[in-house]
């Protein structure tokens, strides 16, 4: 009986958000079928056009099934583009040692708000408030204007296409068949949200996040280093957005101030949807994939319906937010029953 609640618990949001992405595609497929809304590679932009968000939504799943938040991500994301374009174009560097400093930027970034949250025991939101000033802030003192990439590695990068001839071609006026295509920036985020998904579920850190986020002072009492855990989950974070940030470039070749504004909330929106609980202990990041995929969906809707202002997105995503905390506790109500 237990085991069934837990069931409950844990895998009904992630099943209802696994169905409600599967419904609103089809009701896609069946409304906008004569725009092409059914052709695989419409399916595909949703994972091209948010690569970033993928893994950075990972990233932002680890922390709050620890308990905490990350409200800084959409800043370093920004200041992760605009860090690549400076390097590149002002300075001259090479597309790699540009891409390294960055990912280190984003490692240093997590460290610091990381031990200010584990070991000085500051609030996540005060913390990570202050760094989404900070990076937002830094973005502005490199360049208050916007820097276009035009090093020719990362453009190389930006543009290699994969082709997936086995989801069928079509022929254009020129006679050219063309198949459906990715970019690497999809593998890169599917295998980060693969690693990120095998470490909390199979090994004994991803076991201590959990318990963290269960009860921490449950976690004490049976010896987990919970400073340290928190610690490296931030640093871990902190990666995955520069990483992150990076594959946002990719689609952008372009650094600006106002860039990736308003990210971390759909990070977090992501993640909710997905079954993560704003109270910690209970997370999947295919269930933040599936946030995303229901992001991206609604904005795919929004372009093939034509009239509609984009901002109905997040209106969109903020019902189905409130809904879906609306749920979360439901459910904790009857776990406090049980």
């Amino acid at each position: 009986m237990k085991k069934m609640g837990k069931l409950d618990g844990k895998v009904f949001l992630l099943i209802i958000t696994i169905v409600l992405f599967v419904a609103m595609y089809l009701a896609g497929i069946i409304i906008f079928n004569s725009k092409g809304f059914a052709k695989p590679q419409v399916f595909l932009n949703l994972f091209i056009s948010n690569a970033g968000l993928i893994v950075i939504a990972a990233g932002m799943t680890m922390v709050m099934i620890t308990g905490g938040i990350d409200i800084s991500v959409g800043s370093v994301v920004a200041l992760a583009c605009m860090m690549l374009a400076w390097m590149m174009e002002i300075k001259g560097m090479g597309a790699v040692p540009a891409l390294i400093i960055v990912l280190i930027m984003g490692l240093v970034f997590g460290l610091i708000q990381g031990y200010l949250i584990a070991y000085l025991k500051l609030q996540p939101f005060i913390v990570t408030l202050a760094g989404m000033f900070f990076a937002r802030g830094m973005t502005a003192i490199i360049s208050q204007d916007m820097i276009s990439i035009k090093n020719e590695l990362f453009l190389q990068w930006a543009k290699s296409k994969i082709n997936l001839p086995f989801l069928g071609g079509a022929v254009n006026k020129k006679g050219v068949v063309n198949y459906p295509f990715i970019y690497p920036s999809v593998i890169i985020a599917l295998v980060i949200l693969v690693l990120v998904f095998v470490v909390l579920k199979y090994t004994k850190f991803g076991r201590t996040v959990y318990a963290i986020g269960g009860s921490e002072q449950s976690a004490l009492m049976m010896g987990i280093n919970v400073r340290r855990t928190k610690l490296y989950v931030y640093v871990i974070n902190g990666f995955l957005c520069a990483l992150g940030g990076f594959l946002f470039c990719l689609n952008t070749c372009a650094g600006f101030v106002e860039q990736a504004k308003g990210f971390e909330m759909e990070a977090i929106a992501s993640a909710v949807i997905g079954g993560t609980l704003l109270t910690g202990g209970v997370g999947n990041v295919f269930g933040s994939l599936f946030g995303v995929l229901i992001k991206g969906t609604i904005e795919t809707f929004i372009t093939f319906q034509g009239t509609l202002s984009s901002w109905w997105t997040k209106i969109t995503i903020a019902a189905l937010l409130a809904f879906f905390i609306i749920l979360q506790s439901l459910f904790a109500k009857a776990k406090e029953k049980r």
